[in-house]
């Protein structure tokens, strides 16, 4: 995780001492909190020694018999004794007679509160409140002083730790953008390349095929024919072995057909996918533009996974097809990724499997296509689901993936396609080997 001491690298003397190892998710317990708690009943001059004794203390607790009541600022302490016979008032007389003239809301705040929110909180106060100290719980019935300076030198590091983070993301995310769309063009004019022999050699696959009908036709009329047939051309016969050469040339035929047929499927799909940077929308038949990604992860699915497809009536969906191809691919490979490491230790009899659903659903007055990608495998984890769709967050091991998937499909379908991504998960233990739905992500793209 990016932390404050990134900044301090390339900004020397920036972050104060205590503050390098500051992140986002930084909480209150990472600040420097002041341990002064003083009993109701003791005289006010205890309070004046220890504020005395160390200029920094923003404050004291004020218990009694060991529960909170309150807290006393060095602001208001200083104020109440400045005032005509403020010290002979307060000084000998229990700080509780203090308290009760100059106390004021206390905010209490648990420990693990974020540092930025804890900021967000302080602010929201009355005016005359802003700059009271907070009281932090670091326990159940312990508290600690946190000074409001302190909290808001971290809050205005973590803003700007936060301003570059944000910076770094969009720049990422620009050049992942290029990338794909370079790689889109690339793709493109390979594709456009293959495809015309490959159209050369489907087109005349059927020519081929008559003409070879032809030859053994001719051949039967000749054997027909000619009685006795003459030796050296019995003997070419039994050489090339005519009886299994006819049989096998259909079947070799057919191959070529069939290979050349799922040659263009692949090279359409791949056109397809390179469409990442298309201008405009436009309709599509939704089950086509899996069917196309499917094609191109087939290499990853083929041995080990089971697919299963729930497709129902869904109609043609306006939306820009390449990116929605790399939706598909981001979540499937996703999917497989996770089955293929609990493939490695299941029991054979286990089904690693792959559902994908299609229909029409009414939400919120709006008619919505959805597709749902399930998977059977270990789930994900209840911590980190809210994060996954966080730029740069990645579960896997350095040099797998950029972080960037989840992301970018999640900013193609609800920034690109004003649609939603939803995910559902519940994590699972690699030794349960059930054959349990886990990890359903959901993309609902508008119909109207």
């Amino acid at each position: 995780m990016l932390t404050l001491k990134h900044l301090a690298d390339e900004i020397p003397n920036l972050i104060p001492p205590g503050m390098e190892n500051l992140s986002l998710d930084s909480t209150l317990q990472e600040l420097s909190l002041y341990d002064l708690s003083i009993e109701s009943s003791q005289p006010g001059k205890e309070v004046a020694k220890a504020l005395e004794a160390n200029s920094l203390l923003p404050g004291a607790i004020v218990l009694e018999e060991g529960q909170l009541l309150g807290m006393i600022s060095r602001r208001k302490f200083l104020e109440a004794m400045s005032r005509p016979y403020g010290l002979e008032l307060f000084m000998k007389r229990p700080i509780k007679s203090l308290y009760s003239l100059i106390s004021t809301d206390t905010l209490i705040i648990p420990c693990n509160t974020l540092i930025v929110e804890t900021a967000k909180r302080c602010l929201q106060r009355s005016p005359e409140l802003v700059d009271e100290p907070i009281v932090v719980e670091v326990e159940p019935q312990v508290y600690r002083i946190l000074d409001i300076h302190q909290l808001l030198v971290a809050q205005s590091y973590i803003h700007e730790l936060a301003t570059n983070v944000i910076n770094q993301q969009t720049k990422s995310q620009m050049l992942q953008t290029e990338k794909m769309a370079s790689l889109g063009q690339m793709v493109a004019g390979v594709a456009h390349e293959i495809l015309n022999p490959v159209n050369f050699i489907a087109g005349n696959i059927e020519y081929l095929a008559n003409y070879s009908q032809d030859l053994i036709n001719l051949l039967a009329a000749y054997e027909a024919e000619v009685d006795p047939v003459p030796e050296r051309v019995s003997e070419l016969l039994e050489e090339i072995e005519l009886d299994f050469l006819k049989d096998d040339m259909q079947q070799v035929i057919n191959s070529m057909r069939l290979g050349a047929e799922r040659l263009v499927k692949i090279i359409n799909s791949l056109r397809n996918f390179s469409h990442i940077g298309e201008g405009q929308q436009k309709a599509i038949d939704i089950h086509e533009c899996l069917e196309s990604t499917l094609l191109i992860l087939h290499n990853r699915v083929k041995y080990k996974i089971e697919l299963v497809k729930n497709y129902g009536k869904v109609p043609a969906v306006n939306c820009y097809s390449g990116q929605l191809s790399q939706v598909f691919v981001n979540i499937i490979g996703n999917a497989i990724d996770a089955l293929v490491e609990k493939v490695a230790v299941a029991p054979k009899t286990w089904q690693a499997q792959i559902t994908l659903t299609t229909e029409v659903v009414e939400d919120e007055e709006k008619s919505w296509a959805v597709v749902r990608i399930s998977d059977n495998g270990p789930g994900i984890p209840l911590e980190i689901q809210g994060r996954i769709f966080e730029t740069f967050f990645t579960t896997k091991p350095v040099g797998k993936g950029t972080g960037l998937g989840l992301a970018i499909s999640h900013q193609i379908i609800t920034e690109n396609h004003q649609g939603k991504l939803n995910v559902r998960s519940q994590s699972n233990k690699m030794e349960d080997f059930s054959n349990t739905i886990n990890t359903e992500f959901e993309i609902m793209l508008p119909l109207d």
